[in-house]
Formats: structure tokens, C-alpha cells, sequence
């Protein structure tokens, strides 16, 4: 603790991302990045993007990627909010729309960043608890808040909630806003997007980290009524006009200009997914329905600390949480059928 902090720095409790090991042959299954590269057509983009012009600035509102996105998902272009990942996106949203003196509520097992921004940005939290089989349920919130959000599919269960059950959190808080964070939702889901229009309190975050290989770029988007991005646009004016360089933006839009690609892409990961899934409920795994590019795993028997521990001595990076209630769970990301394989091979020896 410094002398020259700001009060709050020394109670927050930052996130912590997932390692980045520099090991040689590693087989890294452990922050959800795609396996699949991306498109060619995003590397032609940002390559023509490389010239004079990165003297300038780019466009502030990046309006050229978000009729792009508009487009792609059938709204407005002022229905589009871009920043610099999807975790720049969240940060806004609750500096912008969760601040209204009242708990905003998340599950309780689900992405870590949530409570983080909440004592960056001095708002309670209250976690909802998952049911036993690790699922929302929509009845658990229908009770006084300042806001809603949940990953869909979560994170790191990877268990979906059907846009059916969405509407019903969403109806039965029409006075808050309600967040759907669809960082996964391309590996299965349906987006909520198609409801924005019906229900002004609904806003969709989405990252191109995932589905559309692009991790790198550092490129998220929400999507909602014009209202709600007309508040997050006054955050972002007010923290950092220019969130996208030039080669993000160029890289993302022929991202989405390049459909077969994308779709190839998570076909592949589809059926990696489905293939793990079924090798490891073999070997003795319990292994929740996943809509992720990862799977949410614990053996019947081995603890998942050991397990994480005993792979790592093979070169094989998964992620174990040290948390109440997961603590026997493997996150493990679906990666090249090579890489898959070889977890396989290497969960079989301290399974023997």
C-alpha cells in the first residue's frame, strides 16, 4: 500500500486474467481463446490499414464497424456501442446504468470481473446462487435490485439459459436494466439481440475475442436501445473519445464481412467440444452441457487442483478455480484436435 494511493485503490481487489505461461510446447487450454485463426480477409485489412494514415486519429464513433455490426444483427447503428473489448464495455455499463443506490445482482458462480467493477465503481454486489445442476434460475431474481447481469452462456459453467427464461428476468424487472454479456453465445446460443426491440431495459454485450479469433485486437460491442448507448456514449466521451485504433476497426469489420469463415470456425469448435465432452465423461468426468468454447468438468474422484497440477507437469495449461463450490472443476478450453488429444492422453495417466 502506497502513501499516494486514492483511498479506494487499496480496498479493490483486482481481476486476475489467466496466465499467459511462456513455456515451450505448451498445450494451452486455459483463457478461451479460439484455436482457429482468423480470417485472411482481417489480415488483408489491417495490412492495408498500415501506411500513413496511423498518423490520424481513428474515428471516434467508429460508425463504419458499427453499421457493420448493425447490419449483421438487424438494428439501427445507434443501437451500437464499440469499445476497446468487451471487458472496456462492462466497465461502462456499470460506471453508467448499474449506479442507482440498490444491489445489482449476478450469479453466483460466473465471470469474476462482475464484483470487481462493482468496488472499482463503489456499487454492491449480491450474488444470486446457480441451482444445484449449476443453472440460473429466472425466479431468484425477482427481487429489488439496481441491475442485472449474467454471462449466456455463463462463464465458466458454460450453461446456457434459453432466450424463453431471458424474458422472463426481463419482464419481471422493467424498471432495470438488464445485461446479457454474450461473450460465448456463437459457440451454440441464441442471441438476445433479436429482443432489444421489445424491451428497452435489455442490453447484449458481445466480444469478437471468442468466435471470431480476434483476442488480439481488443474489440467488444453492446447492443440496446438507443437510451441505454446514449448513457454508455456519455461514459466513454467523458474516459476516452478514440477506444478503437484504425486497425481494430478495420480488422473487426472484415471479420464479419468473411461469414463462411466464422461459421467454419465454429463448427470446428463445436464438434472438438462434443468430442472432449464424451472422452472425458469416459475417464470419469462429470462434465456440464456446455454452449461455450470450453467445458466445465470435475472427476468423480480426483480432485481438480491435482489434476490441473498434474497436467501442468505434462505441458498441458487448464484453469482451476480455488472457489467455493467449483473447487473441484476443471475449465478447460477447446483447442486444435491436436491439443485435444493430448489432454486426453494426459488426463489418462493420473486417472489410471
Amino acid at each position: 500500500m502506497s502513501k499516494f494511493w486514492s483511498p479506494l485503490v487499496s480496498s479493490l481487489v483486482p481481476y486476475v486474467p489467466g496466465e499467459q505461461p511462456k513455456m515451450a510446447n505448451l498445450v494451452k487450454l486455459n483463457t478461451n481463446e479460439n484455436p482457429y485463426g482468423p480470417s485472411p480477409k482481417v489480415i488483408e485489412a489491417i495490412q492495408a490499414e498500415l501506411n500513413d494514415s496511423l498518423r490520424l486519429y481513428p474515428d471516434p464513433a467508429g460508425e463504419s464497424l458499427r453499421q457493420t455490426i448493425a447490419s449483421y444483427h438487424s438494428v439501427k447503428s445507434q443501437q451500437v456501442f464499440l469499445g476497446n473489448g468487451s471487458d472496456e464495455v462492462l466497465a461502462h455499463i456499470f460506471h453508467a446504468l448499474f449506479q442507482h443506490g440498490q444491489p445489482i445482482l449476478y450469479p453466483d458462480v460466473t465471470y469474476s470481473f462482475y464484483p470487481v467493477y462493482c468496488g472499482l465503481y463503489s456499487i454492491e454486489g449480491k450474488a444470486v446462487p446457480l441451482t444445484d445442476g449449476f443453472e440460473i434460475n429466472p425466479e431468484d431474481y425477482r427481487q429489488p435490485n439496481g441491475g442485472i447481469i449474467f454471462p449466456n452462456p455463463n462463464a465458466p459453467t458454460g450453461r446456457y439459459l434459453g432466450l424463453e427464461h431471458v424474458e422472463e428476468i426481463l419482464q419481471a424487472n422493467p424498471e432495470r436494466v438488464v445485461v446479457v454479456d454474450e461473450a460465448y453465445i456463437d459457440f451454440g446460443g441464441e442471441t438476445a439481440i433479436k429482443l432489444v426491440d421489445q424491451y428497452p431495459n435489455l442490453l447484449v454485450c458481445q466480444t469478437l475475442s471468442k468466435a471470431r479469433s480476434l483476442a488480439g485486437l481488443r474489440v467488444g460491442f453492446a447492443i440496446g436501445h438507443t437510451d441505454l448507448i446514449d448513457g454508455l456514449n456519455r461514459v466513454k466521451d467523458s474516459f476516452n473519445s478514440y477506444p478503437l485504433d484504425r486497425l481494430a476497426q478495420a480488422g473487426a469489420k472484415a471479420a464479419y464481412e468473411d461469414e463462411a469463415w466464422f461459421q467454419k470456425s465454429c463448427a470446428g469448435v463445436i464438434s472438438e467440444r462434443e468430442r472432449v465432452a464424451g472422452a472425458l465423461s469416459e475417464l470419469g468426468f462429470e462434465v456440464l452441457p456446455s454452449k461455450a468454447n470450453f467445458i466445465f468438468a470435475r472427476h468423480k474422484e480426483k480432485p481438480g487442483e491435482s489434476l490441473a497440477k498434474e497436467l501442468r507437469e505434462q505441458g498441458i495449461i487448464v484453469r482451476h478455480f480455488n472457489k467455493p463450490r467449483i473447487s473441484d472443476f476443471l475449465r478447460i478450453t477447446i483447442g486444435t484436435p491436436e491439443q485435444n488429444d493430448a489432454l486426453i492422453s494426459g488426463l489418462r495417466a493420473p486417472l489410471a
